[in-house]
């Protein structure tokens, strides 16, 4: 069964005013525009377009929570969440908990007695919510990961060459390049731990300063960036030890739990897990605990971690991570044949460019740029026909 549905973006602050808009096909609102969100989570629910066809229902939350058999689910939950993301200023400096860490937070806070939409709550519920994106925009701007300490001191030394600088921010500079000194784990667990707990306002400042007129390098770009939004927060200084990514169009990263990011800027396909769980250190107003956020982190320095596809079918690239909730599907079909991919449990499928008709064992559906559907897995496998662009989420295996 092929199920239309839709949705109506949410308005971080964060987000951008045009690209979401111009992919659905609709006037922007004017407002920031910064996430679609295509799933059942009760966030933000997913609007069934035709709900005769859903028994009535008119959210998939409705449906999937109240008939989980007949939306071919075995329990009253859809484990992932597919979205449309549009940064034109970047999100907080994150990570999210594992699946043991998350259902000890949403023990311990219920036991503690806090709502679970209290402000001051880490966990809204009892799952991780590991994440890959997809660029859409030319490039994709983020933070990810820790990087090696050395190469954090090398951009440090290169703010300390800049002219000029005061007496005061030369020393601070200097002492922050003398705690960068020893083992990276370590090291790493050592300074973010002191620049998130301590003022570290005259750090800040320095780095700001010296960013200003250092030549234009990666870090110094971030640097730039953040301060420019986010002006006297540490997470400016936290930067310099996490990896830069430039991702173009087509490349995908994949944030496992306990990797520190933000996403910077750039519009791109999002999946993960279905969870609210955002552990939050700084570069945002929303909720912020340092210790929670510690406890989580992997300080190990790690290359950027790209997510690479199987290609699966012709016109079918795969992206499958190290985690049961999710898989991401890119379909293009190639020379007019029909793409074509077997369905692992339920699945979500948004076009982002084209016209499309989708084939199943029991049904059909036509959709084109900005359409959306769920999809049954009675349908088992699907072929995509026509010219355009098709991205199916599902369940991992």
């Amino acid at each position: 069964m092929f199920v239309p549905i839709a949705n109506t973006p949410r308005d971080y602050a964060w987000g951008a005013k045009t690209a979401i808009a111009d992919l659905l096909g609709h006037a922007p609102s004017g407002e920031p525009e910064a996430e679609l969100w295509l799933g059942a989570h009760p966030g933000s629910p997913a609007r069934i377009l035709e709900p005769d066809a859903a028994g009535g229902y008119e959210t998939l939350a409705d449906w999937v929570t109240t008939d989980a058999a007949s939306a071919g689910l075995t329990e009253p939950r859809l484990p992932f969440l597919l979205k449309l993301l549009a940064a034109d200023a970047p999100l907080s400096l994150q990570a999210h908990p594992s699946p043991q860490q998350a259902e000890e937070g949403f023990e311990r806070e219920n036991a503690a007695g806090l709502a679970v939409d209290a402000p001051s709550r880490n966990y809204k519920d009892a799952f991780h919510k590991p994440e890959l994106i997809f660029a859409l925009s030319t490039t994709f701007d983020a933070l990810c990961g820790f990087r090696p300490v050395a190469d954090a001191a090398a951009d440090v030394d290169a703010l300390l060459a800049v002219p000029g600088l005061s007496d005061d921010a030369v020393d601070s500079l200097r002492e922050f390049r003398s705690s960068l000194d020893g083992d990276d784990a370590s090291v790493l667990r050592r300074v973010v731990a002191s620049l998130l707990d301590e003022d570290a306002s005259v750090l800040v400042g320095a780095v700001t300063d010296a960013a200003a007129s250092a030549p234009l390098t990666p870090a110094v770009d971030t640097v730039r960036l953040l301060a420019e939004h986010y002006p006297g927060d540490p997470g400016i200084v936290v930067s310099l030890l996490i990896n830069r990514v430039t991702l173009q169009r087509g490349d995908v990263l994949y944030l496992p739990a306990g990797n520190i990011h933000a996403y910077l800027r750039g519009f791109g396909v999002e999946l993960m897990a279905a969870s609210d769980n955002v552990l939050r250190g700084g570069l945002t107003p929303k909720h912020i605990d340092v210790p929670e956020l510690l406890g989580v982190l992997d300080f190990t320095p790690l290359p950027v971690p790209y997510l690479h596809p199987l290609t699966t079918a012709s016109g079918v690239d795969l992206y499958r991570p190290d985690v049961p909730d999710f898989a991401l599907a890119h379909i293009v079909p190639v020379d007019g044949q029909p793409a074509s991919i077997d369905l692992t449990g339920p699945g979500i499928v948004i076009v982002t460019s084209g016209q499309l008709t989708i084939t199943g064992a029991t049904g059909e559906i036509d959709l084109g740029q900005g359409d959306a559907a769920y999809i049954t897995p009675d349908e088992a496998r699907i072929a995509v026909t026509g010219t355009g662009e098709l991205f199916l989420a599902t369940v991992g295996h």
